[in-house]
């Protein structure tokens, strides 16, 4: 159990499975009575049938564009838009504020976004000294981190951002043993220093999430003696996954439901085919059903070398709405879909817009399993009914598209 955080995470993964599809029917239901929003777009759901991922799968896509319009709508009688199932008062001791602004409830419970599982995969310990470096001004991010650090035994310093020189000195008055924050800042951090000739060697492991942590930029942390650990969380879903010692990919959390679906809709793609992340968290105050991340990743075959069985993604691989303006008119990932799901001959399909000088093309390039005659004059009558714009169509044998989750992809020139 020293490895791990608990006994959960090295369970075998058909009983992590049936617990999860186990837990499913009392979150669905849980949302439908008493989250607002939820109980409008999941009406007429069987909440006791919903036991497979085939069940889960068939639900509605709630995507953050969606949550932030309802949100808006509803303000200021209610800021959550009707997704909350925790009332104001000692259960909700703070509201958060995301880009948006989205508004997110914190609830009074240990450990309320799970980040003690990431940190704890990132070496942090009972006792350990936590240079804290998230804003503490309206958003969540240091929130998130301290709690997870106070579910560990740590001790957190509440840096925030900013003010470089107090944080250096802070650092060499009190030692800490770890940093939390965003990579660039701890970046930042460890330049000053040394151009101060400070040391802050003290400084041993670092959990970052927020932003990009390329290979290139954990080597160089690691020549300055610090290892440094990722995690993919957000406001609204809290951990999502985490980062171990194998540093193969990123361990989904054992508190979510993970799907990866093809954008633009909410079809689940096959396992390792980059698509978008779907949540459905089983936070019974948040109860997200189907939540659209908006992120594109794809999960990796096999199972952590560390030990942990759950299932693994590759990390954040880009952003999934890929809505483009050709000719004046928005196209939309879901309407490439439409289009695709006409025909059964389609396996795979990509809008490229190219052009130049307001000059918009765009072309159709199309999986298909067959090259039936006529294929392409149909699928061009199907983009104009879909998108109201004519496109050329570029048949392509299996395979032939890369697997990088773009469903339209805009090359144009714009020099």
């Amino acid at each position: 159990m020293a490895d791990h955080f608990d006994a959960l995470e090295t369970r075998p993964p058909q009983q992590r499975e049936q617990a999860l599809l186990a837990a499913l029917p009392a979150q669905v239901r849980q949302a439908q009575q008493h989250s607002a929003a939820l109980g409008r777009i999941l009406a007429g759901v069987q909440a006791s049938a919903v036991t497979s991922r085939a069940a889960l799968a068939r639900l509605p896509v709630t995507r953050k564009s969606e949550l932030l319009a309802l949100q808006q709508a509803s303000r200021p009688a209610d800021p959550f838009g009707g997704f909350a199932a925790v009332v104001r008062g000692p259960r909700m001791p703070r509201i958060f504020a995301s880009p948006g602004p989205i508004y997110e409830p914190d609830v009074a419970s240990s450990d309320y976004w799970r980040v003690g599982r990431a940190l704890y995969a990132a070496g942090f310990r009972q006792g350990d000294l936590v240079h804290n470096a998230f804003s503490y001004h309206m958003t969540p991010g240091a929130f998130m981190m301290e709690s997870g650090a106070h579910a560990l035994g740590c001790t957190v310093f509440p840096a925030g951002t900013g003010q470089t020189e107090q944080q250096l000195a802070a650092i060499a008055d009190l030692r800490p043993g770890g940093y939390s924050g965003t990579p660039s800042f701890l970046r930042i951090l460890l330049e000053k220093a040394r151009e101060a000739g400070q040391d802050v060697s003290c400084i041993r492991k670092a959990l970052v999430t927020g932003e990009a942590c390329p290979p290139s930029l954990r080597d160089w942390f690691a020549e300055q003696g610090v290892a440094v650990y990722q995690c993919y969380a957000t406001a609204d879903l809290g951990l999502i996954a985490y980062e171990t010692a194998a540093r193969e990919g990123l361990v989904i959390d054992e508190g979510v439901i993970v799907e990866i679906v093809r954008p633009g809709t909410g079809d689940p793609v096959p396992d390792g085919e980059v698509g978008e992340l779907v949540i459905t968290t089983l936070n019974p105050h948040y109860p997200l059903i189907r939540f659209g991340t908006g992120d594109l990743s794809a999960v990796l075959p096999g199972s952590c070398p560390s030990g942990r069985t759950n299932q693994r993604i590759k990390g954040w691989m880009g952003r999934a709405d890929q809505t483009t303006k050709i000719k004046g008119m928005f196209v939309h990932p879901g309407q490439v879909a439409e289009v695709a799901k006409r025909f059964p001959q389609v396996l795979r399909a990509r809008l490229v817009v190219s052009g130049e000088m307001a000059n918009d093309q765009m072309t159709l390039r199309v999986e298909a399993s067959e090259a039936l005659d006529g294929l392409a004059e149909r699928l061009g009558e199907a983009v104009r009914d879909v998108t109201k714009l004519r496109g050329a169509i570029e048949l392509l044998a299996p395979g032939s598209l890369p697997n990088d989750g773009k469903v339209i992809e805009d090359a144009r020139s714009y020099k």
